[in-house]
């Protein structure tokens, strides 16, 4: 008997948490983000200091400095939200947080505000946007390198699942 209430997704879009441009994953200038060493993404040149939930989903990791959030999306899939390159070594300096670890998040929440001109003096501003699980995943569909995107709006990846 086909029981509907035991589905899987089996796909799930993930929305820009960023307003910028779009950039591959392979052209991040770290090559554990560009190796994908941590998982497959895209990353994004934002143009504003906000980071937005790109999934409906639950706050797992939010890193003490605030540099980088992990959610779970709904679905299933564990996403990274990694706020430009080497900014750990900034302590947490520009960087403020609005939830917490096991907070439920929904498409375009608010979840950390970060200066980015404080971040352009030492360091790159591109932005990945990870999934760290991809044992889960059957396929990613990315949106082409380059075009503009905004925050809470734009797919910017289509996870086809396992």
């Amino acid at each position: 008997m086909f029981n509907i209430f035991k589905m899987k997704f089996s796909s799930e879009s993930i929305i820009s948490p960023f307003k910028g441009r779009l950039i591959n994953i392979e052209d991040v200038p770290d090559p554990v983000f560009s190796g994908k060493m941590v998982g497959d993404g895209v990353a994004v040149e934002p143009e504003e200091g906000i980071v937005y939930s790109p999934v409906n989903g639950e706050i797992i990791q939010l890193f003490p400095t605030k540099h980088a959030v992990g959610i779970k999306s709904s679905g299933g899939l564990e996403i990274l939200i990694h706020i430009g390159m080497d900014t750990v070594e900034m302590k947490g300096d520009g960087f403020e947080s609005f939830v917490e670890e096991g907070q439920k998040v929904k498409i375009g929440d608010k979840l950390i505000k970060f200066d980015i001109e404080k971040i352009k003096e030492n360091h790159y501003i591109i932005s990945p946007v990870i999934i760290t699980n991809m044992e889960v995943v059957d396929k990613i569909k990315k949106r082409e390198s380059g075009i503009f995107v905004e925050s809470g709006k734009t797919e910017i990846m289509k996870v086809s699942l396992k």
